[in-house]
């Protein structure tokens, strides 16, 4: 059993009992009267006993635990014969505030239950989408022009399969992402035509989700002011810099500001890693498709690789664009139409020299350059993105 496995299974014995905590609950906020009653219902004190035996197996999260806020049924009929001799609106909402406190408390722990499991199992979610991107890669071509209603054959089908299955376990409870339910569905039947639709409609779909699950689409960035009122009252003077603290970013999330700038980008769709084993950084290429909408022609895809490169000491030289251009065959089919080379540090006068050698030759591919001083124009249009990544931050 891994290290991940064996936490999954304390997370999932946390679950089990905050589920039966949220049953519980809900079957005594059923009991609770509206108005003036004494004398308890035999189930309600039988409840309230079994939520209090089962609440103290509920561990902290970051040292938060769920205290117990259940109220004796006879003082709840008391709390009711206060509000009506007050006979004041406020009184009433704050006796109605305190009897559901314990189902408030509940639902904040299940939010940090989800968080957290969100962030145990991240690595190894990243690792299969890799893994899922990769097999369908391999499949696609395998069943290229068998007829759409025949069966799967290929081993990698039950690799796939798997890879999925573990990512549903990783997710537990945690809403599934858009097309899940197609991809089930397609995955069950296994015929040539599911395959294409996983590759071209449900991937695409549930990969985006799980992506923006993963690294908490709704996790505040920190500020370290309350009010930005005193920031613009203190008047702050002197010149601002362009330049960017790639330092503060490892290589892993270069490569993930990267995807998000070109996932967020109006004519570009579908951004995926590639699974770079052979590259000798170890790096992971980024595949997009750029949209051109011609009026006269229509719309026009082309199959873009962006390869990162976070560098700080070196200069991205001749060598290094010789071998990300023969890496491209890597990727084909379907063909590599261009390639971006995006890096944190510079390109050598010779690896110019030799692209722009390259893109004047009749040659399919079209290799862009994209050091640092063009990230940074790009990234000036989008602070929220130097904010997230700490690009003005010294780690």
């Amino acid at each position: 059993m891994s290290t991940l496995e064996a936490a999954l299974q304390r997370f999932e014995a946390t679950e089990a009992n905050l589920e039966k905590l949220e049953k519980l609950w809900e079957k005594i906020f059923a009991l609770i009267p509206s108005g003036p009653a004494f004398g308890a219902p035999a189930d309600y004190d039988e409840l309230c006993l079994a939520f209090q035996g089962i609440l103290p197996a509920l561990p902290a999260i970051g040292g938060v635990r769920v205290e117990d806020r259940l109220f004796d049924y006879d003082d709840i009929g008391r709390m009711r014969i206060d509000v009506l001799e007050i006979g004041e609106i406020d009184a009433q909402v704050s006796v109605e505030n305190s009897l559901e406190e314990q189902g408030k408390k509940l639902r904040e722990y299940r939010f940090l239950l989800n968080a957290k499991r969100r962030e145990l199992v991240r690595g190894r979610l990243l690792a299969l989408i890799d893994e899922v991107d990769e097999i369908l890669r391999l499949l696609i071509p395998s069943v290229d022009g068998a007829p759409i209603n025949q069966h799967v054959q290929e081993p990698n089908w039950s690799r796939l399969k798997e890879a999925i299955e573990e990512i549903a376990t990783l997710l537990g409870s945690n809403p599934k992402p858009p097309r899940w339910n197609e991809l089930s569905r397609h995955l069950y039947f296994g015929m040539i035509g599911d395959l294409t639709d996983i590759h071209t409609m449900d991937w695409p779909a549930v990969k985006g989700g799980l992506r923006v699950g993963v690294y908490g689409e709704h996790d505040p960035v920190p500020v370290g002011v309350a009010d930005l009122d005193d920031i613009v009252a203190a008047r702050p003077q002197g010149p601002v810099t362009s330049r960017l603290n790639w330092s503060a970013l490892t290589d892993e999330e270069f490569e993930r500001l990267m995807y998000s700038l070109i996932g967020e980008t109006p004519g570009y769709e579908n951004p995926q890693w590639l699974q770079q084993t052979h590259a000798a950084d170890r790096g992971r290429d980024l595949s997009v498709v750029r949209v051109e909408i011609d009026p006269l022609e229509g719309v026009r895809r082309h199959r873009i690789i962006i390869q990162c490169k976070h560098w700080q000491s070196r200069s991205v030289a001749v060598g290094d664009v010789s071998d990300v251009r023969s890496q491209m065959e890597l990727w084909q089919p379907p063909r590599v139409d261009g390639l971006i080379i995006a890096t944190t540090g510079r390109f050598t006068a010779d690896a110019i020299a030799l692209i722009e050698q390259h893109n004047q030759a009749d040659r399919a591919l079209h290799i862009s350059m994209w050091p640092d001083s063009h990230l940074e124009r790009l990234l000036a249009a989008r602070p929220h993105l130097i904010g997230e990544f700490r690009l003005r931050q010294a780690r």
